[in-house]
């Protein structure tokens, strides 16, 4: 019979209560071990402004994209949690369309998921807030948050800060999805958000839906007050001379906006065209025939149709790190707006569009490519009906851009 170890050697077995101890001192190693390392969440913003976001190329008029894996979060967007519900998730997909850039998806994610940490009344813009987002664990950014909440107009300065605007600006949203869809790039960030932060007043946090849009630390304004929407001062008739194909060098030089390229005034008319948007180039309703409860004819502005050279330009913005791109801002636009009165005088004096565009538009996708980016907003999509509830203001989107390919082939346009 074999004999046991400790009995050839001599030694004593190992009591009981030894072989306890051991075992107690290894769970409590195994206890205090460090956990791994988290990579569940995308990364904050950096602390300078973003750059503006990158060109991508729209779908081929075939309708395929060249397809790219952009890093997102595992876990899914939050919303600010309400004492005493369980913890509501949205999320980006993991198929995250092209079109949406990670710069995209990290402001997105902020805006939809940021706590609201201080706000901000925006002068004679009474229904508009712009609060400052934390996003969770970001220790650093409330840290450098203090020190900039100290200085006027600097707790922004970081790009973690957005625009809670009005219920019916929602649309906005949409927006924000055509315009990446079709590969322009210019306007901000934007996400449908219910808000329950005690710092904000109650008719922000009544459970209405609100568009949150991305506040850009860098817009480029002018010291004019009567004129602060505006990056440059344009007038209508400057505006069509802008655009004359040979127009003198000399009044290129001089001309207001000069730093930006005809090819960006071609992107803002194919965009306010199919969203209807006046506020830009014709606030005065001069493209069609406005009714007597519109804004224009209410405030006499439409009376000003009968002398272009009064005419301005409004909200034309650049970013002072991207001066020669347009940025689109208050893009709500008109979904409503009938299609016998389409405001051809948004695309007067554009004689090319962006071939990118153009190919998404002709390739029949348009529609489904909307909704595929817009099921990336669960409270939007939500709150619409899903795609349903959806179809009809896209199919509107699409009419017009039907309208807006037969007005450049029976006009001869180029792309």
């Amino acid at each position: 019979q074999a004999q046991r170890p400790w009995r050839r050697t001599g030694m004593k077995p190992p009591a009981p209560a030894a072989v306890g101890v051991l075992l107690a001192l290894a769970l409590l190693a195994l206890i205090h071990l460090p956990p791994p390392p988290d990579h569940s969440l995308l990364p904050l913003p950096a602390s300078s402004p973003a750059g503006p976001p990158r060109e991508v190329a729209a779908p081929q008029s075939g309708g395929q994209a060249y397809r790219r894996r952009l890093p997102v979060p595992r876990t899914h967007l939050q919303q600010e949690q309400v004492p005493g519900r369980s913890r509501r998730r949205r999320g980006l997909e993991r198929d995250t369309p092209p079109w949406l850039s990670a710069d995209d998806l990290q402001k997105m994610w902020l805006l939809s998921s940021g706590q609201v940490v201080s706000k901000t009344r925006v002068p004679a813009h009474g229904q508009i807030m712009r609060v400052r987002l934390r996003a969770v664990g970001d220790a650093k950014g409330d840290a450098e948050g203090e020190v900039l909440a100290a200085r006027p107009e600097g707790d922004c300065q970081d790009g973690r800060c957005g625009l809670i605007k009005r219920p019916g600006d929602l649309y906005e949203v949409l927006a924000f999805h055509l315009d990446r869809v079709l590969g322009l790039n210019r306007s901000l960030p934007a996400v449908a958000r219910r808000f329950t932060s005690r710092l904000l007043p109650y008719s922000y946090t009544d459970g209405t839906l609100r568009p949150v849009i991305w506040w850009a630390p860098d817009l480029q304004h002018l010291e004019d007050a009567n004129n602060d929407q505006n990056s440059c001062a344009l007038g209508w008739l400057q505006y069509q001379e802008m655009l004359q194909p040979h127009r003198p060098m000399l009044l290129a030089r001089d001309a207001p906006c000069s730093s930006i390229p005809r090819s960006e005034w071609s992107r803002l008319a194919l965009f306010d065209f199919l969203l209807q948007v006046h506020d830009r180039l014709d606030r005065y309703c001069c493209g069609f025939q406005p009714d007597p409860s519109e804004p224009c004819v209410e405030e006499m502005l439409h009376e000003k149709c009968r002398n272009p050279a009064e005419l301005v330009l409004v909200h034309i913005l650049v970013r002072r790190s991207a001066p020669s791109r347009l940025v689109f801002i208050d893009n709500a636009g008109r979904p409503q707006h009938p299609e016998e009165k389409l405001n051809f005088r948004l695309l007067q004096g554009i004689d090319s569009f962006p071939a990118a565009a153009v190919a998404t538009l002709r390739s029949g996708r348009l529609q489904s490519l909307l909704l595929q980016s817009l099921r990336l907003d669960r409270e939007l999509w939500e709150s619409q009906g899903g795609a349903e509830g959806l179809r009809p203001l896209l199919r509107t989107i699409d009419r017009r851009a039907q309208i807006l390919l037969r007005h450049i082939q029976e006009h001869n346009l180029t792309v």
